[in-house]
């Protein structure tokens, strides 16, 4: 609890924390021997589908939706050019032998989800820029695991055709597994209420793990599975939405915790000062070249603005991923693994230290500050035996519903407001109650227009008592929002 804590007041991705225990009570310390690498290898594969899967669970569909066709990009070609200036770096100035450089080059051109998520939400970017780099993340572990696996097989490595033949079809496949898996998945949780809400965050966790399974059975890419499925789920407005974010949450952090720990166990101190300086050889190219580079030559086609590909440069952050990576050559016994992952292991710490900080800092020279105005929280238990759902509202700073009265909101027949919170205390509200921010509603409705009343909440928390009429996004079932018959495609239907 106090890593994190220092973590979130410091800037500093955890890993670097959790890292250093790790070393702290490994053989160089309290003298712990650990050398398990296939142990590592597993329960690191585990921690990072938990991780993806809370990546996926708490990223916004209307900040990533944009940012996919730039995000796939530079997660496919822009590895691609990444893996090979690194190499290229790894082998002539390191001196390394071009099958590990090419090794080296694939582990480190991935950016790390873990890391990403927890230094961009505390970091206030626009969404658009958040969208590509959490969208990036954790779409491009897929094709890397892939290149890794390929330049560490026994035997020559497959021609580049087939390696992007395998890509793409490992790719598809997880896509495809993913996207039914989550879809089911949202459905079902949307439509059969569970007898405790506590089964909830317990049965999102679940699919989205099972979206791995299928994936990797299926010979496809478990990890963009995964992400895909979280996605799916984390964006269908579950019943009891908050507490299974939490709980993501919470086994995010206890997944971060072991993994970065147990790789810090692995690491023997002593033999990493004659890799000091190759690895920094090789994180310089990589951090002020290959990146930039994949970045610019990703973003030419879709307009992006000079000051944001510069941050997209900036924000490629290492983590926990390349270090586990590096355990698959050690695994299948490649020649000089152990200094691969050795100069893994300090690149990503010491360019971890060097990017982690200043990112703020760059965005705020950038002037790429965050001005959007915060989403309304809202929160949905089910009535079943009312066929209903009970809708929390959290109005935050910002927000238009600020000075709404409640007969302006608008809300189709089978919805109301029934209590106000407002500093510590609660009332039932009239037609004219003002709303005000910070307040807490308590908001019931029918099945039929449960989805039209979180668009009409969230309508006015965008565009005030006039959204419908000055076009500020409010629909109702499939119709547009107009004076004369702005409820006209609402089905009506008793509650039993």
């Amino acid at each position: 609890m106090a890593a994190v804590r220092i973590s979130s007041r410091s800037g500093l991705p955890s890993l670097l924390i959790y890292l250093g225990i790790g070393v702290a009570i490994g053989q160089d310390g309290i003298g712990i021997s650990f050398n398990d690498v296939g142990l590592t290898q597993v329960i690191g594969y585990a921690a990072l589908v938990v991780i993806l899967a809370e990546g996926g669970l708490g990223t916004k569909w209307q900040e990533i939706k944009p940012a996919l066709p730039a995000a796939a990009v530079l997660s496919t070609f822009g590895v691609a050019v990444s893996v090979g200036v690194t190499a290229a770096a790894a082998h002539y100035l390191a001196g390394i032998d071009w099958r590990q450089a090419l090794i080296i080059g694939a582990v480190v051109s991935s950016t790390d989800a873990a890391a990403v998520f927890s230094v961009l939400r505390n970091v206030p970017l626009p969404g658009r820029l958040t969208g590509v780099l959490e969208a990036e993340s954790g779409f491009n572990d897929a094709p890397v695991v892939i290149l890794v696996v390929a330049f560490s097989a026994a035997g020559p490595v497959d021609h580049w055709y087939v390696l992007l033949g395998r890509i793409a079809l490992e790719l598809a496949i997880g896509a495809a597994v993913g996207l039914a898996i989550g879809t089911l998945g949202a459905y079902g949780l949307r439509h059969v209420a569970l007898p405790a809400s506590g089964l909830y965050p317990i049965a999102v966790m679940a699919i989205a793990v099972t979206a791995y399974a299928g994936g990797a059975l299926a010979h496809g890419s478990g990890f963009l599975a995964v992400y895909l499925a979280a996605l799916i789920l984390g964006n269908a407005r579950l019943p009891h939405w908050p507490a299974t974010r939490g709980f993501a949450e919470g086994l995010g952090w206890i997944a971060q915790i072991g993994m970065f720990v147990l790789l810090g166990l692995l690491v023997t101190p002593h033999e990493l000062f004659d890799d000091i300086i190759p690895a920094l050889m090789v994180g310089l190219v990589l951090t002020m070249v290959a990146r930039p580079v994949s970045v610019f030559l990703s973003t030419a086609p879709f307009r992006t603005p000079w000051q944001e590909k510069v941050l997209l440069s900036w924000a490629g952050l290492r983590g926990a991923v390349p270090i586990v990576l590096a355990t698959i050559p050690m695994v299948a016994g490649v020649q000089d693994s152990r200094r691969i992952f050795n100069i893994v292991f300090v690149l990503v710490i010491v360019y971890t230290l060097v990017q982690g900080p200043t990112l703020p800092w760059l965005a705020s020279r950038l002037r790429l500050g965050d001005n959007e105005a915060e989403d309304l929280g809202i929160e949905s238990a089910p009535l079943e035996r009312l066929r209903g759902h009970l809708l929390s509202v959290a109005i935050p700073e910002g927000s238009k519903m600020h000075g709404v009265e409640v007969s302006e909101l608008r809300l189709p027949p089978g919805a109301a407001v029934t209590l106000v919170v407002r500093d510590d205390a609660s009332f039932v509200p009239g037609p004219t109650t003002v709303l005000r921010k910070g307040d807490e509603l308590m908001v019931v409705a029918t099945d039929p227009v449960r989805d039209a009343t979180e668009r009409r909440l969230r309508a006015v928390g965008e565009g005030g008592k006039l959204a419908g009429w000055l076009g500020a996004g409010n629909v109702v079932g499939d119709a547009v929002a107009k004076p004369k018959a702005k409820w006209g495609l609402v089905k009506r239907k008793s509650v039993k």
